[in-house]
């Protein structure tokens, strides 16, 4: 089992296309895995493992190649991505009993592709947290450390890759769902330009900051993903409707004549262990041919709070639906339609759902939208205006995606630290530019260290670039079992 659930996409494509596996025993050693291990990481919410076999047994029984790189192959979902006919709860009491009428176009795409769902898997509830911890079903565990948090919202995701539970998993990332959870679990994760990828079906946090992404154990699985999931869709209005990039073409290019830029000031306050793992990845970069230059970025901190404003009032806005009477969960004890708004939403959603939900309505009320969220709208301008003043000096940005390694379990009870978790992978949500967080080795506990390359929009392909080229160089380090 552990020769087949440790290789990557591409080599499961290869194997499968050259007849040395079968999509049913790649599929069942992922089933067995999970029976396995999933006690211990708390990762899945819903499971479609039966189904997922008489799928692997239809495609083996037509005797034909993969049609696709994902055809015949299992993975997972964060569970705010919709699934006809599969429980789909976001990790909150609100949604526990909704079944979806539905798919989300990322769903369907992958199901005409091919690949085979092996389940639904946790998050913090709406998206809203940097720790999984505010699921209100299960606390999905660190692979590399059970004491520790897997990250954010994505944890279920980035669990399931990193403790090869699934070949690759699709998230969400909204202030760096993707990438900080990535970090924190030692694999690769892609938030891709925003409307590169359809949010059709994605259930809404902050619409204008949503973005699917990916979960994969390479930075070629990641390209190769992205290549199915990219495509212009007409039910998402935001939806790209120019060129698509070819995410692949450019992945072995050599990086001389390249430009890469880093942020001095952004080493302070960082874990010692990960300020090296910066320094190292500069000087990979040299040696690849690449030029590195250093630049400003003034607008961090003012970056963080126009983030968690922003996103709390459209947060605010979105979960305004969830009332006990179209769908989900309704209070059984209320008197009037009023007081079964109230009692619905209050025994529903969670603590750090109810925060934002009562922040984001504060910044939008009477006498306080000037003062909060329209200065909130006036940052983000200026955070779209810095990264253009960089991007005209470098082709890309290099920097630490977290400022500490995974964490442990109730460590970070206040929310204003918690937010802090975000304060480097926010900046790519708020100006809609992609971003990729691969792994740099691992701190002094064996925990794993992850950095960030930034680009301007639609530079995925350069990002794959040179992503790939700094990990052909370090390796990747693999979680042993």
């Amino acid at each position: 089992m552990s020769e087949i659930i440790t290789k990557s996409v591409k080599e499961l494509n290869k194997a499968l296309s050259d007849g040395e596996l079968s999509s049913s025993e790649i599929t069942q050693a992922f089933v067995d895995k999970i029976k396995e291990d999933d006690d211990t990481y708390e990762v899945f919410l819903t499971k479609t493992l039966d189904e997922a076999l008489n799928e692997a047994k239809a495609f083996d029984e037509k005797g034909q190649a993969p049609r696709t790189i994902v055809d015949g192959l299992p993975y997972v979902l964060k569970d705010n991505i919709v699934t006809k006919d599969i429980r789909t709860t976001a990790a909150s009491k609100i949604l526990d009993n909704f079944i979806p009428p539905y798919d989300a176009s990322v769903y369907e795409d992958l199901n005409e592709d091919g690949a085979i769902l092996l389940g639904k898997v946790n998050m913090d509830e709406f998206a809203m947290g940097s720790s999984t911890e505010n699921s209100a079903y299960r606390k999905t565990k660190n692979p590399w450390d059970l004491t520790r948090v897997p990250g954010g919202s994505s944890g279920g995701s980035a669990a399931a890759v990193s403790a090869h539970l699934a070949p690759f998993a699709l998230g969400s990332d909204t202030g760096g769902s993707i990438r900080q959870p990535a970090a924190y679990t030692g694999v690769v994760g892609v938030k891709p330009t925003y409307g590169l990828v359809s949010r059709y079906g994605l259930i809404a946090f902050a619409s204008s900051l949503d973005q699917i992404g990916t979960f994969t154990n390479t930075v070629e699985d990641a390209a190769l993903i992205l290549s199915r999931i990219a495509k212009n869709d007409k039910k998402d209005s935001t939806s790209f409707s120019g060129t698509y990039p070819d995410f692949i073409k450019d992945l072995e290019a050599p990086l001389t004549g390249r430009t890469i830029a880093v942020v001095p000031a952004f080493e302070e306050g960082l874990q010692d262990e990960i300020r090296d793992s910066l320094k190292e990845a500069i000087d990979v970069y040299k040696d690849l041919g690449a030029e590195i230059v250093e630049v400003d970025f003034k607008l961090l901190e003012q970056a963080l709070s126009a983030y968690y404003m922003i996103a709390s009032a459209e947060a605010s806005s979105n979960l305004a639906r969830y009332d006990g009477v179209r769908y989900g969960v309704r209070a059984q004890d209320y008197d009037g339609l009023v007081d079964m708004y109230v009692k619905t939403r209050t025994e529903g959603f969670g603590p750090e759902v109810k925060r934002r939900i009562m922040l984001g309505t504060y910044a939008l009320s009477s006498g306080y939208y000037d003062a909060f969220y329209k200065k909130a709208m006036q940052i983000r301008t200026l955070v779209v205006n810095e990264y253009d003043k960089i991007f005209k000096k470098a082709d890309l940005l290099l920097t630490p995606t977290t400022a500490t390694t995974a964490f442990k379990f109730g460590e970070r009870s206040d929310p204003i630290e918690m937010y802090l978790s975000d304060l480097y992978t926010i900046p790519a949500n708020i100006s809609g530019i992609p971003a990729l967080s691969m792994p740099a080795g691992l701190d002094k506990n064996g925990l794993p260290i992850g950095l960030q390359l930034s680009g301007p929009a639609l530079s995925e392909g350069l990002l794959f670039n040179a992503a790939h080229a700094y990990e052909k160089v370090t390796g990747n380090e693999k979680l042993e079992r």
